[in-house]
């Protein structure tokens, strides 16, 4: 798997303040998120996976196993039903099911991770590379 024993650093962001204007975060809060260069990283134990987003602003991990309802807390807050989902090894399918549903597609090679999230019809494209 692409993603084994990898970390990737945000490069590129296509259209974010446009997601988080639609999740509802405030002005301040989608300020910070615009200038931080968040790194992700995907780990597995036996058949739990983590997936670690850290920054100067927060760190949040979710812990889950693959095609399992679990409860998320987001880091905007929302409290959400998620599952994940891997469509082959290296693309991961976050559905985040609540208020207002998110889904969440990362595709991961040993150079580079890309999220696309959308939500309400609003697609927004980060490109992480390998650190």
């Amino acid at each position: 798997m692409a993603w084994e024993g990898k970390k990737y650093k945000l490069d590129k962001s296509e259209n974010f303040d446009e997601y988080m204007k639609a999740l509802g975060v405030g002005l301040v809060l989608r300020k910070m998120g615009n200038t931080v260069s968040p790194t992700v990283e995907l780990t597995k134990d036996g058949d739990e996976y983590t997936l670690t987003t850290s920054s100067t602003f927060k760190t949040t991990a979710i812990k889950f196993k693959a095609d399992e309802e679990f409860d998320e807390e987001t880091a905007d807050g929302r409290k959400v039903k998620s599952v994940c989902k891997f469509e082959n090894p290296n693309k991961l399918v976050h559905e985040q099911k609540g208020e207002k549903p998110t889904t969440i597609i990362r595709e991961f090679t040993p150079e580079s991770m890309v999220a696309t999230m959308t939500i309400e019809g609003i697609k927004c494209i980060r490109e992480y590379k390998a650190v």
